[in-house]
């Protein structure tokens, strides 16, 4: 866990394009769970935050 951290501080892409994979899972997953109408609302924002967070940070040094 340290290292991931270590990793965000430092810019590297290892950390960061797992943190932009993660809001694109999640926010796929919010858009496909039929319980909560604002998770729904928001689901398009967060898969864009992430997939734009993916394609800047592919450009990080490893």
């Amino acid at each position: 866990m340290s290292s991931f951290i270590h990793g965000l501080m430092r810019f590297r892409r290892g950390a960061w394009e797992m943190l932009a994979s993660i809001l694109i899972a999640l926010g796929v997953v919010m858009m496909m769970q039929p319980l909560a109408l604002s998770l729904f609302s928001y689901s398009f924002v967060v898969t864009l935050v992430g997939t734009v967070m993916f394609i800047i940070t592919s450009h990080f040094p490893e």
